[in-house]
């Protein structure tokens, strides 16, 4: 059995969704197959790590309607959902986690699942990672550049010069997770949990593997357009494709 096969994954899905305008939490948003963005991306980490991969969520928003659609799931609570960012959501995600490395994914992302495939040799190695599409480097976006080792070097918003973006899939090993739970208490609570992320990296020499994934669709839905995107994309059949190289 493949370390991969043992993984854990977190949902980061805590967060009010407002800029989508929803009532509901924007996991809890459903495409056009009828699935919603949180089950899309359950099935994903299924069809790749195995239907008895764990799967924990972070709630806040709403946690009951999440919880009640998803009781087989562990859960995590961030009740200060309202006044937080990602990086407590994290932090409360990985001081409950159990033993070994986090793949954790931001709860408004709808992806190819064969992304999780592709990044397979990296959670066998138990390598910390994150995912980026080096074809876009969004203004708004969180970007990233690297050192002379290909590691990542710098990782945020206000990157000057980024070679892509960060596309809110992550993993995080057995033998760093202490040392990015400790950067993410030393988080303000407004920051992003790459904050985190990137003082580990330059305080701690922590090394972030950049994995491009820029070959397959994935979408962060924001906006109403970024929903329409995805919902293209489900249409397509890309979910249902094998996965080739």
């Amino acid at each position: 059995m493949s370390r991969s096969q043992n993984v854990q994954a977190v949902v980061l899905a805590a967060g009010l969704g407002t800029r989508l305008g929803r009532p509901l939490p924007k996991s809890q948003t459903v495409l056009r197959d009828g699935r919603t963005i949180m089950q899309q991306q359950l099935d994903n980490v299924r069809t790749a790590l195995g239907d008895g991969a764990r799967v924990a969520v972070v709630v806040g928003f709403k946690a009951n309607v999440i919880m009640e659609a998803h009781p087989e799931l562990r859960f995590a609570y961030n009740e200060l959902f309202d006044s937080t960012n990602t990086s407590k959501s994290l932090l409360r995600a990985l001081e409950t986690s159990h033993p070994g490395g986090v793949l954790w994914m931001n709860g408004d992302v709808v992806f190819d699942p064969r992304v999780l495939r592709h990044v397979q040799p990296w959670l066998d190695r138990d390598e910390t990672f994150v995912c980026v599409n080096t074809e876009a480097v969004g203004e708004e976006e969180v970007k990233y550049t690297v050192d002379p080792e290909g590691f990542v070097r710098e990782l945020s918003k206000t990157v000057t010069g980024g070679l892509g973006e960060a596309v809110g899939i992550n993993y995080v090993s057995a033998a760093d997770k202490a040392v990015l739970v400790e950067e993410l208490r030393a988080c303000a609570d407004t920051d992003y949990f790459e904050r985190g992320l990137e003082t580990a990296i330059a305080r701690r020499g922590l090394h972030v593997v950049p994995i491009d994934v820029s070959r397959y669709d994935i979408v962060e839905v924001d906006f109403e357009d970024d929903l329409r995107r995805a919902d293209r994309i489900e249409a397509e059949h890309l979910w249902l494709e094998p996965f080739v190289g």
